[in-house]
Parts: structure tokens; sequence; C-alpha cells
């Protein structure tokens, strides 16, 4: 939540001026509350997006709920498709090069 105002003879108004899933607007209507969305377009979006992933993230890192991971794998997606990126082939060509991290390693140190 960003912010909430007064507004006399009304309830209280809560701006959030943030990217959200595209059913929330339905659940909240059907919740008997009102709200106001635009649609962005696709560069501004992703800015949008860029900063749903720190707060996804933040969100993941306090309450270490699988749930968060899967909206952080969410927003990852929108983020490729929008950069017209296919980011299943992306990340297999980076397995194969680098490896994944199934084997738990920890590097400690380097040297000459």
């Amino acid at each position: 939540m960003i912010g909430k105002e007064n507004h006399f003879g009304r309830e209280s108004l809560i701006k959030y001026n943030k990217a959200i899933r595209d059913k929330i607007p339905e659940i909240i209507k059907s919740s008997g509350k009102n709200c106001n969305v635009k649609v962005l377009d696709d560069d501004v979006f992703l800015a949008e997006m860029e900063k749903k992933l720190v707060e996804e993230l933040h969100e993941y890192q306090e309450s270490k709920d699988v749930e968060e991971l899967a909206d952080i794998l969410e927003v990852i997606y929108r983020i490729s498709e929008l950069k017209g990126v296919n980011l299943d082939k992306t990340r297999q060509e980076k397995v194969e090069k680098r490896g994944g991290f199934e084997k738990n390693l920890f590097l400690m140190d380097t040297s000459d």
C-alpha cells in the first residue's frame, strides 16, 4: 500500500500505483470495492514489472513463503516476454554452458 487519503463523505482512498495481476480488478470489485486501473504500454509496463520483481523478492525474503516464489517467476516470465526473450531456452543454454545449482556448491575463494 502506498498511501491512504481521507475523502469527506466517502470511504478512504488507498493508493497503490503498482503493476497487478490481470484478475485483481475483478477480485476487488467482487469484494464490493471500487478500483481504478489503466493499461500501460509495454515500455512503461516493463519498468513497472522490474519494480514488481524487487517487491516480490522482498516479500519472499521476509516470509520465505513458496507462493512468493511463484509470484517472482510470474514476474520474471512477463519481463522476458516484454523483452522478446524465450526464457526457457535462455535458461537451458545457461545450464548447459555453466551448469545449474543442483550440487549446492559454495565458492569460498580462488588463487593464482
